[in-house]
């Protein structure tokens, strides 16, 4: 392995993160929050992992260390909560070096702990998060496919509407579908109580399944809960008003959030820009029946993303509407209708949510141009069946969709041609 000195190895690091569909725009601050989270070492070592998830004989081959050493630092970087170990239902562990965000960022703010400052990194985040903003607006606008998406506040869906909402459409099927569950620590509101900005809501309300709960629980980032306590924290949720955000998926969705208007990175970013949705919306919206309507301004004080305008009419009146390309369709609103004046209709468009992990990652990676990163990562390419699942994925793709990912995919053997020439 080559000497990396200072920097460089947080540097190449930095490189490594950017081959994921969220990237991590270069900064210092992003610098000094690695050197925070990664020894110059572990920098080094992380570097060279791949992006899809891997063995103990695929981390030892490309850092040249033998299965027991791999091993020990493997473990060591899944107890600093900057990879997962990752168990399948044979009982085969992969590991997994996560994103920033939905990733490792989170899981050190998941617990308190000692190892860290964790009010320096609350501070570094918020600079790097809401004052240079870079990382953000990549995150959330920087593909069409969102890696996150909004749920229906079941308890204010009517007969009708409860009637045509698909199960993966449910909190409660997430739940009751989970193989593990894991509740955490929030990381919003835990970087902002040492921000000096506590919020009203409670601190643990972060949920994370089946393979990611068991790695978290077990390095002490989490606590595994039945269904029975799952459900209880959610109807807490509900009374708290917060929204739940989950995996942009049908199956097998990884976490829930249940976030607030003053401290989610989602909802602020939201509040901040006032740009389309930062998460995929629910395939609902609220409508205000004006005739019943007191104009008392919960709906809008209550929006976590503020997304009730008023409205002037002709005849010098006000009406309230939620701001379509801003509006999660979360029900919170109709919630809080003193007068039960609000009510959530079907959308018009067609709400397209990917199918799985994979299938969203390929969508991203189309999208951001990353494709071959997962692909050509690290000699994947000799693994036929890492091939097949992701050309599976490929392959059923929207035409325009599968001429993106043809082209990226084609640059790959053109730019291997050209350096095998010089």
């Amino acid at each position: 392995m080559s000497h990396m000195v200072g920097k460089e190895a947080y540097k190449h690091l930095e490189t490594r993160l950017n081959q994921f569909p969220q990237g991590a725009p270069p900064s210092k601050t992003l610098y000094h929050i690695l050197e925070l989270l990664f020894s110059e070492q572990e920098a080094r070592l992380a570097a060279l992992l791949p992006v899809r998830p891997f063995s103990i004989q695929k981390a030892a081959k490309v850092w040249g260390l033998s299965e027991h050493q791999t091993l020990l630092q493997l473990e060591h970087l899944c107890s600093k909560g900057v990879l997962l170990d990752l168990t399948d239902e044979n009982g085969q562990v992969t590991y997994f070096l996560p994103p920033p965000m939905v990733g490792f960022f989170e899981f050190s703010l998941m617990r308190t702990r000692g190892d860290i400052d964790q009010k320096l990194l609350s501070e570094l985040y918020h600079q790097y998060l809401a004052v240079e903003e870079d990382f953000i607006k990549d995150l959330f606008w920087g593909t069409e496919t969102k890696f996150g998406r909004t749920f229906v506040n079941e308890s204010v869906l009517s007969r009708e509407n409860a009637i045509h909402v698909l199960d993966f459409e449910r909190t409660t099927h997430l739940l009751e579908t989970a193989s593990a569950i894991s509740l955490s620590m929030c990381y919003c509101r835990h970087k902002m109580h040492h921000l000096g900005h506590d919020c009203y809501a409670p601190m643990e309300t972060c949920m994370t399944f089946g393979a990611t709960a068991h790695s978290l629980s077990k390095q002490g980032y989490g606590r595994l809960i039945d269904f029975e306590e799952a459900l209880d924290i959610l109807h807490q949720c509900y009374d708290y008003n917060l929204v739940q955000c989950g995996e942009n998926v049908r199956e097998g969705g990884s976490f829930l959030c249940n976030c607030c208007g003053c401290c989610c990175e989602a909802m602020t970013t939201a509040k901040r820009f006032g740009l389309v949705n930062p998460i995929e919306t629910t395939a609902f919206i609220p409508t205000i029946d004006m005739t019943n309507c007191v104009h008392c301004g919960k709906c809008q004080k209550i929006c976590p993303i503020a997304c009730i305008e008023n409205i002037a009419t002709g005849s010098d009146q006000v009406e309230l509407a939620p701001n379509p390309n801003l509006c999660l369709g979360c029900g919170i609103c109709v919630r809080n209708c003193p007068k039960k004046c609000i009510t959530l209709l079907r959308r018009e468009k067609q709400i397209l949510t990917p199918v799985n992990t994979t299938h969203r990652t390929i969508l991203m990676a189309i999208e951001k141009g990353t494709l071959p990163h997962l692909i050509f990562d690290q000699g994947t390419y000799k693994s036929h069946r890492a091939m097949a699942a992701v050309l599976s994925v490929i392959l059923k793709l929207p035409p325009i969709k599968q001429v993106m990912a043809s082209k990226q995919m084609k640059s790959i053997y053109l730019d291997h041609l050209l350096r095998t020439k010089k």
